[in-house]
This record gives C-alpha cells, structure tokens and sequence, in this order.
C-alpha cells in the first residue's frame, strides 16, 4: 500500500511538471483518461509499447528517464497488456544506489513478476543484499519485495535474515518483517515452523501497529490449532477492551472509529477460540456487551463491526442477553433503506436461528420484504436463510416460492443450487407422497438436466411403493393421478431427457393399470417420445421398454392386441441399430410376442417392481443340470490354480526367483509330476453353464458411488468346454466392500409432522398491523398499511398461530425402501429433528453482569499494553496433515454374454443405470450349451453379415430365443 500511494504522488507531482516528468508521460496520461472505448485505448497502448521498446533499446538512457519509462511500463501492464519485454530494465534497477529509482524497481518487478517467474532468481541476492541495509527504507522495500516475490524454495535462502529484523528498532521494518513471516507461513508451513513463537512475542510490542500485524498469522494459527492457543484468551480480550476504550493514539481512527480492522480481526480471534467452550466465551460477554453498547450505526465500518460482533456471540457459547443484543442490531440493520444493510441482516438473522429459531418470526414482514426485493443479491440471500427456517408447515410456501424464482433466471449454476435444494426440503418436510411427486415434476421440467439422475431413480421407485401402508386404492389414485399428468406433459417440447425416461418408465408400468387408456394409446404416444428423440438412446431405451411391458401386460390379461405401424417401425429401426442395448431390446419385444400367455406371465409379472428379490449364492437351481451334465459325459470343473497355463501370484515370483539366479548353479531336486486329476463327482466342483441374470435390487439415489462394483473370483470361471464365464454380477461378496450397500432414507416417514414454535400473535388485526407499523421502522410509521396477501405470505413462513389452528396434520410419507425390499409399515409420527444442532442457552447468570463489571476511570500509562508482558510462552502445535487414499474398482463387460449378462434383471427393477432396461427374461439360455444346432455367437455373425450388406431383419431372430423358457 505504501509503494502504491508512492507512485500515485509521483504521478500526481509529474501532472504538475515536478519530478522532472516529460510532455509525453503527461500526453500519454491525458489521452488514456479521454478515450472514448476501449479500442481507442487498446490503439494508443499499443502506440505507445513501440515506442517504449525503441527507446528501452538505448542503451545511453539516463537514470531519470529510465525510472519514466519504467513508470509507463507499469502504466501499460495495469491496463492489461504485454510489457514484459522491460522486466528485465526493472530487475536492473533494483540494484541501483538511489533509493527512489531502487523503490521504483522493486515497486516495478513485485507488478511485473512473480514467484515462478525465471526473473525472480535475479532478485533474490539483491533481496539478501538490502535486508543487510542501514537505511530502513531499502529494508522496508525489501521486505515488501520478499512477501511477494519469495517462493517456498527460496524462503531458506532468505528466513534467517528476515527473523533478525523482529527485532529492528524501527517499528516500520518489525511490522513489514512480521508480515513476510506471515507470507512465508502461507507458502510453506514446515519452514517457518520454529518461528511462530516470534508472533506470540510480537503480540506484546510496544507499537500497535506491530501489534495488528501480528493479528494475521496469529489468527491462521489459531484456526488449525484452536486449543493450543486457549492461553491468550483473556489478553485478548484485554487488548479488544483497551482499543474499544480509545486507547490508542488517534492516528489508528477510521471514521471516529478507534482502530476498527484491528477489533475486526480481534473478534474473528475470539469466535474461533470460544467456539464450544463455556470458560472461554465467559470472559467475552462483557467486552462484547460494551462493543453494543459503543456500537456506531450511522457508519459503514461503525455497522461493520457490530455484524462482526452477531458473527462472534453466534459462534461462540450463547447467552441469552447477548443474543437479545444481537437480535436488536440485527433488527436495525432489516429496518435499514440500504440494501448493503439488509443484506448483513439476512445474514446474521441465519446465523442467529441455528441457536435460537424463534428470533426469526419477529422480522417476518421484513423478511418478506426482502424476498419481493427486485435487488436479485438481495434476494438470493433471502433464499438461503428460507431454506435454513424450512419445517414442515411452510415447505409448501417456501419451495413453491423457490420453484417460481428458479423458472426465472438463466444461471445455470445458482439454477442448479436451487433445484437441488428444493429437491432435499420435498424430501425431508414433504407432507404427502401427491405434493411431493407434482412437486418433482416442476423440478424436472423446468431444470430437469442439471438434476441428478438418481433423484429420477428415488422419484420412480416412490411412483412404485406408494404410500408404504395397506391402503391399496391410495396408491393406485397416487399412480393413476401421475400417469395423467405425464400423459398430459408428454407433447411438450424441449422436455428433458431425465424426466422422459420417468415419464416412459411410469406410462409402461401402469398406464392401463386402471383401464383408462388403451393400450395402443400409451403405446402410441411412447413411439412418439421415441421419434422426437433420435438421439438419444437412453430415452429410446426406456421407450421400447415401456412398449414391451404394455404388451406382456396385454398377453398376461389374454387380450389381443396389435402392433401399430409406426411401432412396427420402430422395432424395425432399433433391430438394426448399432446400439447393441436397443438391439437387444428390439428383439426381446419380437420374442416376447410369439409366447403364450402362462410364458408371459412368467417373464413379465405385472407390477412387481417391489416384490422382494432373493439371490440364491450356491447357485442350487443348477444342481439337477450339472448332474445330468456329468452323466452326459461334461468335463468336471476344475479349479483356476490347477489349469494348466493359468499364471498366479505365486508363479510370478517362482519366476522373478528363476531370473534372479539364471546365472548361478541350482542344486535343488526336480519338482515331482503332478498325479491327474480323476473324475469328480462332488456338485461343489462342477462347472455351471451360463445362467440368467441375478438380480439385484437398485441401491438408493443418495449415495455417492451409486454404480455396483463387479468381482469375479477363481471359482467363477467356466471350463473350456462351455466357451463362456459365468457372471455373478451383484451376488454379495463375503470380503471386500458389500454389493448391497444399506441406503439411508432420504426423508422418515414418521418425522413429517414437527411441532411449530409457541403460540404467536395474530399479524391480520388493525391493532397488531399498528404495532408492526410502529416497530418496523420510522417511514413506515406513516399511515401505511401491511397488505393482507404479505400477512398470509408471513403467516405461512413463519407459522402464526391462526395458521397452525387452521392446517392439518400432514400426511406422513413413506421412506425409501431398505435394499432388503421389504414392505415397510406405517410407524407413528415423531417430531422432526432439527436440521441445525441448538444448544441449549442456560449458562450461569454470573458469567453476564454488565452493569456488576467495574471500570477502571485511571488514565492509561505510557505504554498501555504493558501488561501483557507476562504473555510470552512457547509455541506447542505443527499443524498435522492426513489423507484418506480412495480406490475404485471397475470390470469390463463379457462381449460374449451380451444376451444374457447385460439385460437388467426385474421386470420393474428402476436399475440404478439409465442405459439398462427393466426387462427380466427368465433362465432364457437354461441348457443352452447342452443344445446341439446353430450357437448364439453364429446367429449374431450372421445377423451382423446381413445387416452390412443391407438387409433388415423384420421378423423374429430365429437362433436368438428359440430356446426360451427351455
């Protein structure tokens, strides 16, 4: 700061033609501050960099000149452009005699360079040269250099140097000293480890300015180590008094405020120090109270400082007196015409109601105020202290609100913050499963891409259970209720492609679950949703789907039912398509038509998206065919480490060993021969043929790592004779991280209904609106009048006592189901926990007796931090860095098993994958391998040879699933 004010009186003596400024630095000045755009000052910039390298580039410049043109340089790189063809004339100059030419060099290279820069090496030993200097203003220049130019490799070269100027007589370079210690510490905590006792020290110098300095990295300390610092609690606190006090000499005032950065920064100290603990926060409350007391509103730093006060008592223990305090000026601040001020009082308003939610209702009519603010700063922050007041008696409001200012704005970021957070308070407060689901569904059509997929997941699977509780007809009204919204939303454009695969999921589960609409209408209105999104294949995916479901669904009810054209054409367009999932899709849905109705029934139950899922691991169902197999003449299974070829972690070192001594003689005996293996008849050894899909049930949207990590053991692995592996994708592992990761619900069933507060006064009288008038502030005092709908708004909020004997207990609604998929029952209700932990504020009265605390009248002494001086102690903590490593875990699909491994088990499953259908074709290759004929791997080739030549399959692929159902 004190380079920059040098240069700006330099500038302003060369307007008036001292310093011996030229005409042309002065033109150069005049004609940037008239230009009229910024092409024009790009053009005369430019200018005037050709002629800087002209002149740069002789080598007779004088002295004087030289620090003109370094001044331009300066000039020209502030305003963005590429002067770096002069850094090394700055570097040059900081070796110069003089102290202003050496002052501007430094001045020049701390702008021009930086630690990285190959420059900086250069000015590292003129750095050492002038820390060793006897005029403290080429120290001080130094030193300012240093903060800025010293990197983490360069700090040894330089630290013992700038640890001996501490104790410089000069308060200047011991405030500047303190200072690049600071920055050293940023930049490499490990070098400069050994030195933080020095602030402790500095803490007690007899100059305040040393004193605010060492403030800084005191406070950095002291957030990576708050206990190690309990001790300088009460000095602290004393220093806070003597400055409140006016103490300090008057050249520390701002505004006719006594220092007030430093009582900033003193009280960011004491927040973090008596966080938690009652003994510490003690010995603030009455500092604090007489900061409140003193507390100056009619300026900026005066309100800056109060707000830094709400900041601290909500961090440190509470009192109950000093959050009514702060409650009061945080109530100014609401009632303030500055936006700058109201937005500090939505802020300190949220970080009041963490402990005590009930100081927000008394500000509800200004919060409302600042929510219809057209300030959109303003109102984003009134957002945010919503969300923190959300219950479940105004979700309604509040997230209605939040949808409605969400449609309005093009930030996609601030859109996405917004969603997410109406998507987390319908979770946890929502007061019916109705609510919630109309709900989602404006989230998903106005901001459907930029919200997570598994909220798609959790919002089908809720459409799937219900209400949780017996009452079936409910839930076929919840269903019934959505297919016709989404039947009505479907022919709207630009939908996204999160909320088309639940529109398609939810139509062919239960579009003509309850009659309403024919099947060839929901069949004909899902090809639509296919061809208005052609490239999208997962939206196709769920389309064709949702089409095969309708149709088991008809053939299961004995129904006859045909296949639309443009159906026809879509199954013919997706049997050729290169997507080998839609492909597969495609044919499924050409198989599944030519089967009877018991068949159908078996691959495709209706409604079973929540029946329970049992994975039997010893593969028992398989006994009978691998006995028959035996008996056929199959080949037993043999174990992985016993095949011949199969290299193990044993035969890698064996052969490391082997070439470790390829060179030295062997004098050990040969191995003995392997005796063969006979013919086992044990069921535990036999090899398995490929089987269907095990199915396992989706994991929860919530978690993070929503993908099922797949294993493959050595007793997976098939015998030669059957060609391919078998897949145990999602069978639960003993070791390693379980398949079947419990999910926590996303909201409790039973925590919906959560009491209000206290009964409040009634905001719709004449009499209270007078009241409200009168306390709101002095120009509402003028006959004007609260509006009933801001009564109702604020009725609504903040949950009066008119509106909580008027609603309704909410209807609970059901949690997410446990992986187990068992039914859950309807519990009682509970109250809601909190989201916010409140502590509880009943500390002893005699910790807050601001009237009791005597003050001394005795005028300061000469030095009125003289007794601190018992302060000094040594430093205990090295900041203690660890990491957690993560691994992941990923396996390529089998290319051979692609119509048996890669098809989603459970007709209705919601897979957790949205490539994935729904579409569970039962033990499809039973005794394939056994089967004589045309295999599976020849009717693809054949199929892949006739589509490159041009020819569609139309009809049924007949090697696919001829063997169906065995």
């Amino acid at each position: 700061m004190e380079q920059l004010r040098t240069i700006g009186r330099e500038l302003a003596m060369g307007s008036q033609g001292g310093w011996g400024q030229s005409k042309e630095f002065l033109d150069l000045v005049k004609s940037i501050g008239e230009a009229r755009s910024k092409a024009e000052e790009d053009r005369i910039i430019a200018r005037e960099l050709e002629h800087l390298k002209r002149r740069l580039a002789d080598p007779d410049v004088p002295r004087r000149k030289m620090k003109e043109l370094l001044l331009r340089l300066v000039y020209a790189e502030m305003l963005g452009h590429d002067a770096s063809f002069g850094h090394i004339h700055a570097v040059k100059m900081t070796h110069d005699e003089s102290l202003p030419l050496k002052r501007t060099g430094y001045l020049a290279v701390a702008l021009f360079l930086d630690e990285r820069h190959d420059l900086v090496i250069l000015v590292v030993n003129t750095i050492q040269k002038d820390l060793r200097s006897d005029n403290y203003l080429v120290v001080c220049a130094a030193l300012t250099a240093a903060c800025r130019l010293i990197g983490e490799e360069a700090i040894p070269a330089v630290l013992p140097q700038v640890a001996e100027l501490l104790a410089h007589p000069k308060e200047a370079v011991r405030k500047k000293a303190v200072m690049a210690l600071h920055r050293f510490y940023q930049r490499s905590p490990s070098s400069v480890s050994h030195l933080v006792s020095n602030f402790r020290k500095r803490l007690c110098d007899n100059d305040p300015g040393v004193m605010g300095a060492t403030l800084c990295p005191l406070y950095d300390l002291i957030l990576e180590e708050p206990n190690s610092y309990k001790d300088l609690v009460v000095s602290f606190v004393n220093i806070l008094k003597q400055v409140a006090e006016r103490r300090l000499p008057t050249s520390y005032d701002y505004h006719q405020m006594p220092a007030p950065f430093i009582q900033i920064k003193l009280l960011k100290i004491l927040a973090v120090l008596g966080s938690g603990d009652k003994q510490a926060s003690g010995h603030m409350y009455t500092v604090l109270g007489d900061i409140f007391r003193k507390g100056d509103t009619a300026s900026n730093i005066g309100n800056a400082i109060l707000y830094e006060c709400i900041c601290c008592i909500s961090s440190i223990f509470p009192n109950p007196k000093m959050l009514e305090a702060a409650a009061e000026t945080t109530s100014k601040f609401l009632k303030s015409d500055s936006h700058n001020l109201k937005y500090m009082g939505i802020d300190a308003l949220g970080r009041l109601i963490k402990i005590n939610p009930d100081i927000a209702e008394e500000h509800q009519l200004a919060v409302i105020d600042c929510l219809e603010d057209p300030d959109d700063t303003l109102k984003r922050k009134t957002f945010e202290l919503l969300y923190k007041m959300t219950k479940s008696t105004n979700v309604e409001v509040i997230v209605d609100r939040m949808i409605e200012y969400m449609i309005n704005i093009t930030d996609h970021h601030y859109k996405t913050e917004i969603a997410s957070r109406c998507v987390e308070l319908a979770e946890q407060f929502a007061p019916s499963n109705q609510w919630f689901i109309q709900t989602m569904n404006k989230v998903f059509e106005h901001a459907g891409d930029l919200v997570n997929i598994r909220v798609a997941h959790n919002l089908m699977r809720l459409i799937a259970e219900g209400f949780g509780e017996e009452d079936e007809g409910a839930d076929s009204q919840l269903r019934s209720s959505a297919v016709d919204s989404y039947l009505r939303i479907v022919g709207e454009p630009k939908l996204p492609s999160s909320f088309l695969q639940i529109i398609c999921w939810v139509l062919g589960e239960y579009g003509t679950a309850d009659g309403k609409y024919s099947a060839s209408y929901i069949i004909g209105k899902l090809c639509d949703v296919a061809e208005a999104h052609l490239t999208d294949d997962t939206v196709k995916a769920y389309a064709i789907s949702a089409i095969l479901k309708i149709f088991a669904f008809e053939i299961a009810l004995g129904r006859k039912i045909d296949m639309l054209p443009e159906c026809q054409t879509l199954v013919d367009e997706l049997s050729a398509s290169h997507s080998t999932d839609l492909q597969q899709r495609a044919y499924e849905l050409q198989a599944l038509l030519g089967l009877d109705k018991h068949a159908v029934e078996s691959v495709m139950p209706t409604d079973a998206s929540c029946e329970d899922i049992e994975v039997d691991r010893n593969l028992s169902f398989l006994n009978s065919y691998v006995q028959q197999a035996l008996e056929n003449g199959a080949a037993p299974y043999i174990p992985e480490s016993e095949r011949s070829g199969v290299i193990t972690v044993g035969s890698y070192r064996s052969q490391e060993q082997q070439e470790a001594s390829a060179h030295t003689l062997r004098f050990e005996a040969y191995e003995m021969p392997k005796p063969s293996l006979a013919l086992a008849t044990s069921q535990a050894n036999m090899s398995t043929p490929p089987t269907d899909l095990v199915p396992v049930p989706e994991p929860g949207y919530y978690k993070e790592d929503h993908q099922t990590s797949r294993s493959q053991t050595s007793g997976d692995a098939i015998s030669g004779e059957f060609g391919v592996k078998l897949r145990l994708d999602g069978v639960q592992k003993k070791w390693g991280r379980p398949t079947y990761s419990s999910s926590t619900p996303s909201s409790s069933a039973s925590s919906q209904q959560a009491t209000n507060g206290g009964s409040h006064s009634d905001v719709g009288g004449s009499t209270s609106s007078q009241v409200r008038d009168s306390s709101y502030g002095s120009k509402r005092q003028q006959s004007t009048e609260i509006s009933a709908e801001k009564q109702r708004l604020a009725a609504s909020l903040f949950g009066s006592a008119a509106a909580k004997a008027d609603r309704k207990a909410p209807a609970s609604r059901k949690t997410a189901k446990e992986p187990s998929m068992e039914k859950a029952t309807a519990s009682s209700a509970a109250p809601q926990p909190i989201k916010e932990q409140v502590i509880p504020a009943a500390p002893p009265p005699d910790l807050l007796d601001l009237g009791d605390e005597p003050v001394s009248s005795n005028p300061p002494s000469a030095d009125p931090f003289s007794q601190l001086e018992g302060l000094l102690g040594p430093a205990s903590a090295t900041p203690v860095v660890s990491g957690t490593p993560a691994t992941s875990s990923s396996k390529a699909p089998d290319l051979m098993s692609i119509f048996s491994d890669d098809v989603p088990t459970g007709a209705t499953s919601g897979s957790t994958d949205p490539t994935l259908g729904d579409v569970n074709l039962m033990n499809s290759h039973k005794g394939a391998a056994a089967k004589k004929g045309p295999s599976l791997q020849d009717a693809l080739q054949k199929d892949a040879t006739a589509r490159q030549v041009g020819v569609t399959p139309t009809g049924n692929n007949p090697n696919l699933f001829k063997d169906l159902l065995g």
